[in-house]
């Protein structure tokens, strides 16, 4: 049996005739309804030797073979069509589900790199993990449900931030993630989000998503608005102190850098507060360097993320089918597989898409 997907070989994307996959011990087929196209989607295809060369190099694994077809899609809504062998069968056939973009084998296998024995999602059916799957309520559409991994990695990284209550954090671009990171930080009262991008269709976008102030950084330096609105009277100081800058009166500050550009953590460190949290969130596949004595002098603390765990990827998808996050104007367009190499392109333009949703049976 056969189905159709975009299969990735050399860097080049195409429609295929590829086999159906076979769950294993604890696994289940599934169909695939909808997948939303990553910004991972788009590093994996225009920069993915330098991917495979920081995972060799970090990690000691080649996550892929770019010579072997290869078929992405990580973010997904799929329906139960057969188990494998092993299974408990909780859920019954036909049932929509989400689920984190992993198989738990011996050697576990991440969906978005998948060979054709465990595709991701851009392909018709795919072979998932019955452990970690989450049934999807009536109420929550197929192409809603898929944003719960963004959202996760959204979740992660705002809890990478550590940010309290009283911190006014500032969003240094509003790309899909850098948006869900937004609307993370406004569904648990965090406030007031500053954001910049240079996009006018992301800063209208931040601000549907819950920023506060919406700054476009060409005209207006987003930690000069973060200074008009996180100013304290001197008795209410709460920032900590660092020795360089004894009068810093403001309330902390939470920098998500979203962008993943040469020069943008340097550029951060300049321009950031005193005793700043920077949370890097950006891919950045080139070489960089920054000036250590800026944040040495500044104290500020530098972390970075990617992905998320199991209890974050249930936490966004609760919040979103709870309402609690509604995160649906980020999805801008949905299409077929065929359209897919297309879309990658038109995703290069910030002002085109935010959120394109693939429908793989629409082949």
């Amino acid at each position: 049996m056969n189905m159709r997907a975009v299969v990735l070989q050399h860097g080049a994307l195409s429609l295929a005739d590829v086999s159906v996959p076979k769950p294993g011990a604890g696994e289940v087929l599934v169909r695939t309804l909808a997948t939303g196209i990553c910004g991972s989607d788009l590093h994996t295809v225009s920069h993915g030797e330098k991917l495979l060369a920081s995972a060799r190099a970090v990690a000691g694994v080649e996550i892929f073979d770019p010579a072997e077809r290869i078929v992405l899609g990580h973010e997904i809504c799929a329906e139960i069509v057969e188990y494998g062998p092993d299974c408990r069968k909780i859920h019954a056939i036909g049932t929509r589900v989400v689920s984190a973009p992993f198989i738990i084998r011996p050697t576990p296998v991440t969906l978005g790199f998948g060979t054709l024995e465990t595709p991701g999602g851009l392909g018709q059916y795919m072979v998932l993990s019955e452990a970690l799957l989450i049934p999807v309520p009536d109420h929550v559409s197929n192409d809603l449900a898929t944003l719960a991994e963004p959202l996760a990695v959204a979740v992660h990284a705002v809890n990478r931030g550590a940010v309290a209550g009283d911190a006014v954090p500032i969003v240094i671009g509003c790309g899909p993630i850098g948006l869900a990171i937004i609307a993370v930080l406004k569904s648990r009262g965090i406030g007031p989000i500053v954001a910049a991008d240079f996009s006018n269709a992301r800063r209208e976008m931040a601000k549907t998503l819950g920023a506060d102030v919406v700054v476009d950084p060409r005209e207006t330096s987003p930690y000069d608005a973060w200074r008009d609105v996180a100013a304290v009277s001197e008795p209410e100081r709460v920032a900590r102190q660092t020795p360089m800058f004894p009068g810093h009166a403001f309330r902390p500050c939470v920098v998500f850098e979203c962008v993943g550009a040469p020069g943008m953590i340097q550029r951060i460190l300049a321009g950031a507060p005193p005793c700043s949290k920077v949370v890097v969130v950006g891919l950045c596949m080139e070489e960089d360097r920054f000036q250590p004595t800026y944040a040495i002098m500044k104290e500020i603390d530098l972390a970075f993320c990617i992905a998320f765990s199991i209890e974050e990827f249930i936490e966004a998808f609760t919040h979103i089918a709870s309402g609690k996050l509604d995160v649906r104007p980020l999805i801008t367009s949905q299409i077929g597989l065929k359209d897919v190499p297309d879309a990658f392109t038109r995703l290069a333009n910030p002002e085109n898409d935010i959120k394109i949703i693939v429908h793989p049976q629409d082949a």
